[in-house]
């Protein structure tokens, strides 16, 4: 019996349809307080003073917190750089300034949430305002507004990499293409806003029940910031409203632990609860990092890259947050998935007045796509070939080195990939190569068609030396067989449905039916570390890590423990940061491979953009959950579709424009395409278990630059920035006759 490669219903499925499943804002307790945060409302100022004398004498307020009341008052997943409450009064320097408006300034704790709200608005704040930073490449200059005094400028970071020599080879290229791109900043837009409980239990620890991405993160997190040790927190997460990387950095974490711990030193043991808004989602959470790429490529006559030049620079925001991870993978990927001999890539993180930047499904891969894509297409245009033909004269393959000066690990299966993805689309491969259909075939004049190819890759894991582990035990109960399974996972489903998968995997790994696996899941107090549900990484590491304690819990079963427990630290192959100087390294131990064909129509009256179709083909190693592979192919094209023709994330002199759903516009039925074709490749990973590799990212990368492509086959115009609306389409088609 296996349980692998089939549709199993998922575990949450009847309690999501029937309304059962209880999410961080459906938990609810007996004497619960409530609790609201003030927002800084301002991009860049300095807090001279805050007055809380009026909010603490209405009735049924119970606490007041700022600044002076944060044991240590810093936090940050990679570098802490921001204070969990702004205002003076704690010894983190530089504490006293506001440098995005969703920054947090007190938090008021009260019998009901419209005490606590009223309360919030009678908390007086003198600011000093500031000179607002919002363009990342002045901020980069000398002489601009430095936002964090601590440091000598504005670049946070920066990578680089130097292999062979990219000015000869583009002073020697037949064709040179030079092109400037921009990608938009884009909210995560998830179901579920913010929302959590806090309390002590009945072992004295604090407990945070909230929506996240890493149990065991937001536990040292919170940890650090309340100077408690580890033992003293507890996180648990009910079900998710969705991630996508959002969750990955704190939002009401810290100020709930810290309420409920303050209540408590006064004699008040009841539960600290907060929703946020809607609104202050959009405002108080990360967003994907906003790029700017300048690249230079060259290829000889044969359409051989030979030599590329790269700048990004990011705007990181307010905050550090995952900023440099996301530009590590840019600096990976903005050269494609191409073996180029020359490369030469500056790479900068740059602090702005903007809302922080951070993780977001495909973490750097959609953006530096967007230009690597963009400028093999135009390559290929320029030197009369095929996008796909120019693409499989250049692509990685065994043995290929990256721009990092190494190889990727065995099992590429790029080719596959563009063959698999461009033959679905309509390509024909021929004794001259790869020849692609055309757009044709509107029905109306001014609607024009066309077909776009572009094609990517995702690293699976954590990358560029960062420590990377995953933790299960198993428990086998019974008799003369197994009758009963329980996995515990501290591995978040935050609606991808993993949950439903580590039962499959436990099961096939024990050698029993998935009926008789039970879950505790997602609980700091009774599991190990599993790292974060991001980076495409959680059927990779858990699966390796679920087969590594059933192998050991079967051993005791052969020796006759009852009950037999497994544990078992999975740690894949180390990975390597970027030399300094060179830029070489090992950036990571698995990889996933994507390509897509959009078809689109393009109405040159309104500039409206309409996909009529995408073919996605994915190589997924080894698909455990079938079903759930094809919805995340469907789901990561419509979440890229919304990135690149429909959603703008506006932010004016640092305040935020679009902070409702009304103005802020994601897809809606008639947005996403008429039809997503999936293809589901699975040529083994040599390491990932049972042959799997992540895949949840890799649709959404190469989605923009296919429908840049296609637009240009439609109107014969090229869109360096994005999204296209119908206001830039119709701008960039004026000059045509």
């Amino acid at each position: 019996m296996t349980s692998l490669g089939q549709g199993m219903t998922r575990v949450d499925a009847r309690g999501k349809v029937t309304g059962e499943t209880r999410f961080p804002g459906d938990l609810n307790y007996p004497d619960q307080t409530f609790l609201q945060i003030l927002f800084a409302g301002r991009p860049h100022a300095r807090i001279r003073a805050i007055d809380t004398s009026q909010a603490e004498t209405i009735e049924g307020v119970l606490l007041v917190l700022t600044a002076k009341d944060v044991p240590v008052n810093e936090y940050g997943l990679i570098l802490p750089d921001q204070p969990v409450l702004c205002g003076p009064g704690s010894d983190k320097p530089h504490a006293d300034r506001v440098r995005f408006v969703g920054d947090q300034v007190a938090v008021v704790v009260a019998e009901t949430e419209a005490i606590a709200r009223t309360a919030v608005a009678k908390i007086e704040v003198d600011y000093q305002d500031l000179p607002v930073v919002t363009d990342p490449v002045a901020a980069m200059q000398p002489g601009a507004t430095v936002i964090h005094p601590d440091h000598e400028s504005n670049v946070f970071h920066k990578y680089q990499i130097r292999k062979g020599d990219a000015e000869a080879a583009l002073a020697q290229a037949e064709v040179v293409i030079e092109a400037e791109y921009r990608t938009p900043a884009q909210e995560h837009a998830y179901l579920q806003p913010e929302a959590g409980v806090a309390y002590l239990d009945g072992q004295g620890r604090v407990t945070v029940e909230v929506a996240g991405q890493w149990t065991h993160e937001d536990q040292e997190q919170i940890a650090h910031a309340l100077g408690l040790p580890l033992e003293r927190i507890r996180v648990r997460y009910p079900a998710i409203g969705g991630a996508f990387g959002g969750r990955e950095d704190m939002s009401i974490q810290i100020v709930l632990a810290l309420a409920a711990l303050r209540l408590h030193e006064r004699g008040i043991n009841r539960p600290v609860k907060t929703i946020w808004s809607r609104e202050e989602s959009i405002v108080g959470h990360h967003k994907r990092h906003p790029f700017v790429l300048r690249a230079k490529w060259g290829a000889d006559r044969q359409g051989k890259v030979t030599g590329a030049k790269v700048e990004i620079i990011q705007d990181g925001g307010a905050y550090a947050y995952t900023s440099t991870k996301v530009l590590g993978n840019a600096t990976l990927m903005c050269t494609g998935p191409y073996e180029i001999d020359n490369v030469w890539v500056d790479a900068y993180s740059v602090y702005t007045n903007h809302v922080p930047g951070g993780a977001f499904r495909g973490f750097g891969g959609p953006q530096a796509a967007f230009a690597a894509e963009g400028q093999i297409n135009k390559l290929a245009e320029a030197l009369g070939l095929d996008p796909v033909e120019i693409r499989m004269r250049n692509v990685l393959k065994e043995g290929s080195l990256l721009s990092v000066d190494t190889p990727l690990p065995p099992g590429i299966s790029l080719e596959e990939v563009i063959a698999s993805c461009a033959s679905a689309a309509g390509w024909q491969h021929t004794v001259e190569g790869w020849q692609g259909p055309n757009g044709a075939g509107a029905e109306e004049r001014h609607v024009k068609r066309g077909v776009g190819f572009a094609c990517g890759f995702k690293n699976v894991g954590f990358s560029f030396g960062a420590p990377e582990k995953c933790v299960a035990k198993i428990e086998l109960q019974g008799g003369a067989e197994v009758e009963r399974v329980i996995l515990r996972h501290a591995g978040a489903d935050v609606g991808q449905g993993a949950h439903t998968v580590f039962i499959q995997m436990a099961a096939e790994a024990v050698g029993v039916s998935a009926d008789r696996v039970a879950l505790d899941v997602s609980d700091t107090a009774s599991s190990g570390d599993s790292g974060s549900a991001s980076a495409s990484r959680m059927t990779f590491m858990a699966g390796n890590a679920i087969r590594g304690a059933a192998e050991a819990a079967l051993r005791r079963w052969e020796d006759e423990e009852r009950p037999a427990i497994g544990e078992f630290t999975y740690r894949p192959p180390a990975t390597e940061m970027f030399h300094p100087e060179t830029g070489k390294a090992k950036p990571n131990f698995a990889y996933g491979y994507v390509a897509e064909a959009a078809f689109v129509e393009v109405d040159t009256e309104t500039g409206h953009v309409h996909l009529r179709k995408v073919v996605c083909a994915d190589d997924v190693g080894k698909a455990i959950n079938r079903q759930q592979v094809i919805g995340q192919i469907e789901g990561g094209v419509v979440q890229a579709a919304g990135y690149t023709i429909l959603e703008d994330f506006q932010q004016l002199d640092g305040r935020v424009q679009t902070q409702h759903l009304s103005t802020y516009l994601i897809p809606g039925v008639l947005d996403i395409p008429d039809e997503v074709q999936s293809i589901v490749l699975e040529v083994p990973d040599p390491i990932g278990p049972w042959g799997a590799r992540g895949m949840a990212e890799m649709p959404f990368i190469p989605l923009a630059p296919a429908v840049a492509a296609a637009v240009r086959d439609a109107t014969g115009i090229w869109f360096d920035e994005f999204p296209l609306t119908p206001e830039r389409i119709s701008r960039g088609l004026e000059p045509l006759p």
